[in-house]
């Protein structure tokens, strides 16, 4: 008889929803990027290890996200993309990642085809923002996002429609968009959260499972 999983144990809980997630794939021919969901290997208190983005970057500057970035052409794959850039960004050595599974492909609001991979990694290691391109990495409970009670719905436009996305903040930092849909995402379909999400525009059309 297999044993039985610890309710508490939120990493083992997790490893266990993700054996059963379809993957999700977007017919799209823009740029692909792949980025990085660590979380710190404390199975009943993981954190997850997030960026904020120079405020000086042309792009998305001094929003929260995940390490990661467009796929070079010497990438052979938008999992070695996310671990190299995340090697880049804040310091983590790509052997120091034990690799869970990939999720859904996203759309980011610039036309950025994002596919986020998640991953284990020690809870005791030590990353240093790269200052070229981040003001900071921290990291934040995974507790804290199951809260239903901190999440509210920020409404923002987007090719003419109004689109309402998750918004968590957590020690004054603002986490909310493709970050947080993310998050709640791995919610969802990794420990059976039911957190409230609507789709997004990119998946109402032109989208497949694998």
């Amino acid at each position: 008889m297999a044993n039985k999983i610890d309710p508490d144990n939120l990493l083992e809980r997790l490893e266990f929803g993700l054996q059963r997630y379809h993957l999700r794939s977007i017919n799209n021919q823009s740029l692909q990027a792949g980025v990085l969901l660590a979380l710190t290997d404390d199975p009943f208190d993981p954190q997850v290890v997030l960026t904020q983005r120079a405020h000086t970057l042309s792009s998305h500057g001094g929003e929260v996200a995940f390490p990661g970035g467009k796929k070079d052409e010497e990438d052979d794959s938008l999992l070695t993309t996310a671990l190299r850039e995340a090697h880049e960004e804040i310091g983590l050595h790509p052997e120091r990642v034990r690799v869970l599974s990939q999720l859904g492909q996203c759309v980011s609001k610039h036309g950025l085809l994002v596919t986020p991979f998640v991953g284990v990694v020690p809870a005791d290691i030590e990353l240093q923002a790269n200052p070229g391109e981040l003001d900071s990495v921290f990291k934040a409970p995974l507790r804290y996002f199951l809260d239903h009670q901190k999440m509210t719905l920020e409404s923002f436009s987007y090719k003419g429609s109004i689109i309402h996305m998750p918004r968590y903040d957590y020690q004054g930092y603002r986490i909310w968009g493709l970050t947080a849909y993310i998050l709640v995402e791995l919610l969802n379909f990794g420990l059976a959260a039911k957190i409230p999400l609507n789709p997004r525009p990119e998946m109402a059309k032109n989208e497949a499972q694998i």
